[in-house]
C-alpha cells in the first residue's frame, strides 16, 4: 500500500484524543489570581512571539531541503508546531474564561478563593496553603487549587474551627490557626 494512504500517528490532530489539562468543572467559573493570569499571559506571549516564529523558520528551512518523508527537522518541527498551536489554543480559552480575583482586596474572616490559611495537624505540624486557580496550583509550594479535596473541607471555615479531611492515611483533623488575604506570588 502506498504511504500516501497510511496515516502517520504524528500527523493527525491529537486534540480529540487527549483529555483537557486541569479541567474546570462544568458550569463553574475559572477563578484565577492576578499573578496566575499574568503567568499564563506571559507564556502565551512567549509562544506566539518567540517560540512559534523561530520554529516556523526552522520548519520552512527544513521543507526546502527536499524529501520531507525522511527529513527529521521537518517532521519533528511540524509535530512541535502542532503542540505549540494546541497550547496556544488552550491558553487562549483559559484566559478568555478566567475570572480574576485579587485576594488582596478581599476582607473576610472565612476561607474563600484567594485565602492563605495556616493549619495545624493532629501531630502539631503547621502548614500554610494559598487557595489559587486550577492552572496555578503547586502543592509543593503551598498553592492548592480551589477544587482540591483540602480546599473543599476548608471553604467557609473560620479561625479556630477544626475540619476533617479524608485522606489515604485516614481521617485527619485540621485546626485553622490563621486566615489572611494577601497578594499571592
Amino acid at each position: 500500500m502506498s504511504k500516501a494512504f497510511v496515516k502517520d500517528p504524528g500527523d493527525g490532530d491529537e486534540e480529540e484524543d487527549s483529555p483537557p489539562e486541569n479541567p474546570v468543572p462544568k458550569g463553574v467559573k475559572n477563578y484565577m489570581t492576578p499573578g496566575g493570569a499574568a503567568k499564563l499571559q506571559e507564556e502565551l506571549h512567549d509562544l506566539l512571539h518567540k517560540q512559534r516564529p523561530e520554529l516556523t523558520a526552522v520548519v520552512s528551512w527544513a521543507a526546502g531541503n527536499g524529501d520531507r518523508s525522511e527529513n527529521a527537522d521537518y517532521i519533528y518541527g511540524k509535530r512541535r508546531l502542532r503542540e505549540i498551536d494546541r497550547r496556544i489554543r488552550f491558553l487562549t480559552k483559559r484566559l478568555e474564561a478566567a475570572e480574576i480575583v485579587d485576594p488582596a482586596k478581599i476582607q473576610s474572616d472565612q476561607i474563600f478563593f484567594g485565602a492563605t490559611v495556616t493549619l495545624e495537624e493532629e501531630d502539631g505540624e503547621r502548614k500554610t496553603y494559598s487557595i489559587v486557580g486550577i492552572d496555578e496550583a503547586d502543592p509543593g509550594h503551598g498553592k492548592i487549587s480551589w477544587i482540591s479535596p483540602l480546599t473543599r473541607v476548608l471553604l467557609k471555615a473560620k479561625v479556630g474551627d477544626v475540619v476533617q479531611l479524608r485522606s489515604p492515611k485516614g481521617l485527619r483533623d485540621l485546626e485553622i490557626l490563621e486566615i489572611r488575604y494577601q497578594e499571592i506570588p
